[in-house]
């Protein structure tokens, strides 16, 4: 790993601390292994940290100046594009991430790590993230359609 990664994974480690994912786990945990995911598909550095970074904005108080230190401008932007703004309308914000081969990548591998997941999900939660995986982000990865049907069957 290079000093840039360690970084950027030091800074999201910080910024995501006290918050926990659904079954428990410290929430950090998704990041990395959205990052993992990336650099097993064969992913460069930046989209590894874009997937460090992608809940960043939305779920704590970093700020776009402190991604931008950290991960340059493609990560900035592929992480923006990620970010759902309040009140967004779906259809704006898939296609803003499909127009960018970074961000479309981090999706990808965050519908498909929170897929595999969602096990430990209620399911009425698991129902709706099945009809939303199979309306929007099929063609995000080969390996979602995989995912949403090993989720189905635990209903």
């Amino acid at each position: 790993m290079t000093e840039r990664y360690l970084k950027a994974l030091e800074f999201a480690t910080k910024k995501h601390k006290g918050q926990f994912r659904s079954g428990g786990l410290e929430y950090v945990t998704h990041p990395i292994a959205v990052a993992e995911i990336l650099k097993e598909k064969g992913y460069g550095e930046d989209e590894q940290i874009a997937g460090l970074f992608h809940d960043l904005l939305e779920d704590t108080d970093a700020t776009e100046d402190e991604i931008l230190t950290l991960g340059g401008e493609n990560v900035l932007t592929a992480v923006k594009l990620l970010t759902k703004a309040k009140g967004y309308v779906m259809s704006e914000y898939i296609s803003g991430i499909l127009a960018n081969p970074i961000a479309k990548a981090v999706k990808g591998a965050d519908r498909l790590h929170n897929l595999r997941c969602a096990v430990v999900c209620s399911d009425e939660f698991k129902k709706r993230y099945i009809k939303e995986s199979n309306e929007w982000y099929l063609s995000f990865d080969e390996e979602i359609k995989v995912a949403v049907k090993a989720l189905e069957e635990t209903l």
